[in-house]
């Protein structure tokens, strides 16, 4: 059989799950996933690549009955999410080498520290990916999203507040109540709070940029992972960066981007604003330790 190196794997991808079922591959455990499973490949030509596969596919071991299957589209909505992000030529994002319904191979990257410099270009570069727009809010309508393991409703939209509110404020609001994590008095609470920003183009965002979708590689390099990419408004990104303990060096971040592309001056207020469709997708996958959170970042705009 033919060496297993990037050109070949690249011209025959439908050949990965068999080069991984007979370990003709090289395999290694990445942690830090909370969804997919992830994986360091090595190829004969000593290429490392980085594979993601859901529980109980293609490279995971064995389970009772048939294997688990990725949500319709999950992969190739990611892989579609690095292509249009990469192509905005602003923050790097690795390569797609090869997707299935089952697999997303692409680009592997090593980890580093992030310093200043890092931090600085990451900044300039998120900005750079804004400025690269979107044909309209959300997606053209008949593609597939998704945040999280979520569904991302990729319906287009003229007007940010209504659309924002409609397509992701609502659907995950509806979910949270569904799944037991706030009750119909919260979903009220909720459902209506005012929504304004500042008119502006839809921008090209990443969608889910928590700081642990940000993979700080070598030589000052940032790059994005694990996107939600549709068109948005710009803040959505921004205010994102600040939860869970917030970026490493996010005022550097945020003095960069605002050199490239000034903020309105008063962004800050509609930080939480932002937030909430992510921290609703958490109270839909983690339950009611967000309930508070979700409460406390609505009542800003009662």
């Amino acid at each position: 059989m033919a060496a297993v190196d990037l050109p070949y794997l690249r011209a025959n991808p439908h050949l990965l799950p068999t080069f991984l079922a007979h370990q003709r591959l090289r395999t290694t455990p990445v942690g830090g996933g909370s969804i997919a499973v992830a994986e360091r490949i090595g190829l004969d030509d000593g290429t490392q690549l980085f594979l993601k596969t859901w529980p109980g596919g293609v490279s995971a071991a064995p389970t009772d009955g048939a294997p688990a299957a990725a949500p319709p589209g999950f992969f190739a909505a990611e892989a579609a999410g690095l292509t249009w992000l990469r192509a905005a030529a602003g923050v790097a994002v690795p390569e797609v080498y090869a997707v299935s319904d089952d697999l997303l191979l692409m680009q592997w990257v090593d980890h580093a520290e992030p310093g200043a410099a890092a931090a600085e270009r990451f900044g300039r570069g998120l900005a750079d990916t804004h400025r690269a727009g979107a044909s309209t809010f959300g997606g053209g309508g008949d593609g597939v999203g998704y945040l999280g393991s979520l569904p991302l409703d990729t319906t287009p939209g003229d007007d940010w507040p209504t659309w924002f509110r409609e397509r992701r404020v609502i659907p995950y609001l509806r979910l949270a109540v569904d799944a037991g994590a706030l009750d119909a008095a919260d979903a009220r609470l909720v459902e209506t709070i005012r929504i304004e920003a500042p008119t502006e183009p839809p921008s090209r965002i990443h969608g889910d940029l928590w700081p642990g979708n940000i993979l700080w590689g070598p030589g000052d390099t940032p790059y994005l992972i694990d996107p939600a990419a549709h068109g948005g408004h710009r803040e959505t990104d921004l205010a994102t960066l600040t939860l869970f303990g917030g970026a490493p060096r996010l005022s550097r971040i945020i003095a960069a981007y605002n050199e490239t592309h000034p903020l309105a001056a008063d962004w800050r207020t509609r930080v939480p604003l932002h937030q909430l469709p992510l921290l609703l997708v958490h109270a839909v996958l983690f339950g009611s330790t967000y309930r508070s959170a979700v409460l406390e970042a609505a009542a800003h705009y009662r």
